[in-house]
């Protein structure tokens, strides 16, 4: 998996800056546990840190070609699930082969095909290419955006990183965020590019960017497009089983324990038991692990968005498939330790404000690794089927923004409920989700003759795929890469994406429900409990003392001297829910508090430097 820096600077010599470098690299040691390394020539340097999957003696990086007009160099993050079938090809082509890591075939692809690599991979991957040859950085990233990558441009060069945290250790780049930085914090809106940190920017999924004397290029070389569904239902059904076994097979390929991430639903439930039956034609046992909270399943308070706890059907499905199981079962006390936000707070570099949300992710994550390095996850299969609420409430299939968006502040409260009133005066969030909806769909190209019901839920599951996913994606890398698991997505492999998107959408719901074709698709491996399930989130906490947890914690803030973070947070608003009685802690009330303490470590971590004018 690993995390990757870099430096270029046409200006200047690097090969004296390895402090620097140094510095860059080290931000990442939790993204690569296992090892580091630098290189540096003229102009170009570059830093990796790594976690070994795949040939854990041959894949040590920085890795380089030398060739008769420059070194090729290469610093690569992620996996390419098709490198077996690419090595074989480059081998025809006269090319040798030192190791056994997919990285080496990275490298000698690029050498063979140049930029056009990026478009033969089968995988999630983020790298960077230094190419002496011509004088230039290429930087590629997946096509689903599965694996982060940043730059920062400079006078003379740019900076790059896995994270922004590695660019942000360069004297060169501004701990600057402003005004526009915070929109896009505070919206769920997943602006393509937008870094939040001024002058930084995404690799955009699906996106190679060049990097010369002449300047930066982009070049998009996969997009989700519109294309004609012929299939009928048996075979469209028979198709999604077909892609799902190919997938689950070449993402179960690891040199290193792995294991799946297993919720009780539909997604991670059909995952678990086509590994399962996969491993086991091998004589292997999969390890399943879930998430639970003190109490849940015995206190479990039906609402909206959970129906049901999810350890009963956890328990059916690795009864089912004979999985070596696991349930990780944490407290309140865990969730609100601060200690915990502040890990979640420096691996995204950000205070996202998913609160127990990502506490509890960060904490499965910590317990699985010290049995796992690799997990399955079935991330991104409501995305892609069809599975959340939205999908199938009226109000939000026709409202003019993000379906995601319409019941959110039911559920989660409003952020901007939090802010200084001057200030959400002055941010206008609603004016800038409603310019970041108006160019979300604007691509969105229609079908010959496709109804107007059919070509809205076309455009509902596009803004799913290519905005909310990758808000999903980026939550899941930063709290596995944070301590050093990697967590693969089955789900997200671009065949699968692409038919699926262009199946009608009375294809995807055939039934009346929600992901119809997957629940057919793996209909003979699921126990009948979890068939007739109704979609669940990511479980949250229900139990009071967390809530009160977090109470203690913003009154703390209150009591000590004036803390920055009320020159963004309402102060009087954090107090009256710091004093709530128990019973009405909201969960927008509790989400503000979340909020409070998010900003408040994010503050005081990486002191940034908040232009408001």
């Amino acid at each position: 998996m690993c995390g990757i820096t870099g430096w270029v600077s046409f200006d200047r010599d690097l090969t004296a800056a390895s402090t620097t470098l140094d510095a860059m690299t080290e931000t990442m040691s939790c993204r690569g546990p296992d090892d580091r390394g630098t290189w540096t020539e003229g102009p170009a340097a570059l830093g990796h840190r790594r976690l070994a999957i795949i040939d854990l003696p041959g894949g040590r990086q920085p890795m380089t070609a030398e060739t008769p007009t420059g070194t090729v160099a290469l610093v690569y993050s992620g996996e390419t699930y098709n490198f077996t079938e690419l090595r074989r090809e480059l081998a025809r082509r006269g090319h040798p082969f030192a190791t056994d890591s997919d990285t080496e075939v990275v490298l000698r692809g690029y050498l063979e095909w140049g930029e056009a690599l990026a478009e033969r991979l089968n995988g999630m991957y983020a790298f960077a290419v230094w190419d002496a040859r011509h004088d230039k950085l290429v930087m590629v990233r997946d096509r689903m955006g599965i694996k982060p990558f940043y730059y920062y441009e400079t006078l003379d060069g740019v900076l790059f990183g896995s994270e922004p945290k590695a660019i942000l250790a360069n004297p060169l780049a501004r701990r600057r965020v402003t005004r526009d930085g915070l929109r896009e914090l505070f919206t769920v809106v997943k602006t393509p590019g937008h870094a939040v940190w001024d002058g930084m920017r995404e690799v955009e999924p699906g996106t190679v960017v060049t990097v010369d004397r002449a300047g930066l290029r982009r070049h998009v070389y996969w997009s989700l497009e519109t294309r004609p569904h012929t299939d009928d239902r048996d075979t469209t059904i028979a198709k999604v089983r077909e892609l799902l076994e190919d997938i689950v097979r070449r993402q179960l390929v690891s040199d290193v324990p792995r294991c799946t991430l297993l919720s009780g639903g539909l997604d991670s439930s059909a995952m678990t038991a086509l590994a399962a039956r996969q491993l086991a034609e091998s004589g292997e046992t999969v390890r399943s692990f879930a998430v639970d909270f003190v109490g849940q399943a015995d206190n479990f308070v039906a609402d909206e968005l959970r129906g049901t706890p999810d350890t009963p059907f956890v328990h059916d499905v690795a009864k089912a498939a004979g999985t070596e199981h696991r349930d990780i079962v944490l407290d309140s006390d865990a969730l609100a330790d601060p200690e915990v936000r502040a890990k979640m707070i420096r691996a995204r570099d950000l205070p996202m404000g998913f609160g127990d949300m990502d506490a509890s992710l960060y904490l499965l994550f910590r317990a699985i690794r010290e049995h796992s390095t690799v997990a399955l996850s079935g991330e991104s299969a409501d995305e892609v089927f069809g599975g959340y609420l939205q999908f199938f409430d009226e109000t939000a299939r026709t409202a003019d923004t993000f379906p995601w968006l319409v019941r959110f502040t039911d559920h989660f409260g409003d952020d901007s409920d939090v802010l200084r009133p001057d200030l959400t005066a002055a941010l206008d969030l609603s004016a800038y989700v409603k310019d970041s909806y108006a160019g979300a769909v604007e691509g969105v190209r229609r079908l010959d003759g496709e109804s107007d019901f059919e070509y809205r839920m076309r455009t509902i599951c596009h803004l799913h795929l290519t905005r909310f996913v990758r808000v999903l994606l980026d939550r899941k890398d930063r709290a596995s890469m944070a301590v050093g698991l990697e967590v693969r997505v089955p789900f997200c492999d671009h065949r699968l994406v692409e038919y699926v998107y262009n199946t009608p959408w009375a294809l995807k719901s055939f039934d009346g429900r929600e992901k119809s074709l997957l629940r057919e698709a793996t209909a003979d491996v699921l126990p009948r409990s979890v068939y007739d399930r109704v979609k669940s989130p990511y479980p949250s906490t229900q139990d009071p003392k967390y809530a009160t947890a977090l109470q203690g914690h913003v009154k703390d803030l209150l009591a000590g001297p004036d803390h920055p973070v009320f020159g963004l947070v309402d102060r009087e608003r954090a107090a009256r829910a710091a004093e709530r009685e128990a019973p009405q802690i909201t969960q927008a009330s509790r989400r503000g508090l979340e909020r409070t303490l998010d900003l408040a470590l994010w503050l005081d971590l990486y002191r940034p430097e908040l232009d408001l004018s």
